[in-house]
């Protein structure tokens, strides 16, 4: 005779959603799963964080070479200071992506953390979200991207990578002008057969788009970690 129970279990229950201090108080099957499923979730974070870092980390060594050579010799082409804006615009492209998978995994933890461990530690709080338990067990199931590429974009774009292209624009300008006084910036600005004038307009609409990637206004779908607060609200202090 099959059994129903499985069709009887209700994850959003108060006993089975509030199963911190049940952890806490038993030596659970179901509290060894969990310690071995978020130590698994943290390493797979860090691995996605170190990998983040690693491509920040080609992005600016790229962009130091460059502007070192671009400054090395008035003979050097100012272009090269573009070529740099394009790499660097791959870079985060691919740290975009990257991203978004880190996000899969730091949301996976933040649930734990969240409505288990704060629940365990102060089980009168109850759980941040009802339905973590189906929630979690369903992205377990079928795991999916939690945010857009555009979000992800923004929020590189905000983190570092505004600041990045922001010095190589001005390393561009600077160029162009001051570390040519002898020609027309206009002129210096040309490309081959292409107008300085055309060059210009292009990286200008360029930083405008980038300008509005970061800042304009959108619906954020990212599960945060940190909040502002009272710093004196961590813990009481002797006076």
């Amino acid at each position: 005779m099959p059994d129903s129970s499985g069709d009887e279990f209700d994850p959003t229950a108060p006993d089975q959603r509030e199963i911190g201090r049940e952890m806490v108080d038993d030596s659970t099957g179901l509290g060894s799963v969990m310690a071995h499923a978020y130590r698994g979730e943290i390493d797979r974070v860090g691995t996605w964080r170190q990998r983040l870092d690693e491509t920040t980390k080609w992005a600016v060594t790229l962009m130091a070479a460059i502007l070192t050579w671009a400054f090395s010799s008035t003979d050097n082409p100012h272009y090269i200071l573009l070529i740099g804006v394009v790499v660097v615009t791959i870079f985060l492209g691919i740290e975009a992506r990257r991203y978004r998978d880190y996000d899969v995994f730091r949301s996976r933890t933040r649930v734990i953390q969240e409505n288990l461990l704060a629940n365990a530690l102060d089980p009168s709080q109850g759980t941040e979200d009802h339905d973590w338990r189906a929630e979690l067990s369903s992205d377990y199931r079928r795991p999916t991207l939690k945010v857009s590429f555009y979000e992800a974009l923004a929020n590189r774009l905000r983190r570092v990578y505004l600041a990045l292209l922001g010095v190589l624009l001005v390393a561009w300008v600077f160029r162009i002008t001051a570390f040519a006084p002898r020609q027309d910036w206009l002129t210096t600005a040309g490309i081959a057969r292409i107008p300085g004038i055309v060059v210009i307009v292009v990286v200008g609409v360029f930083y405008v788009v980038l300008l509005g990637a970061t800042f304009w206004p959108h619906e954020r779908h990212a599960k945060g970690e940190f909040r502002e607060g009272d710093p004196d609200d961590w813990k009481e202090t002797d006076q």
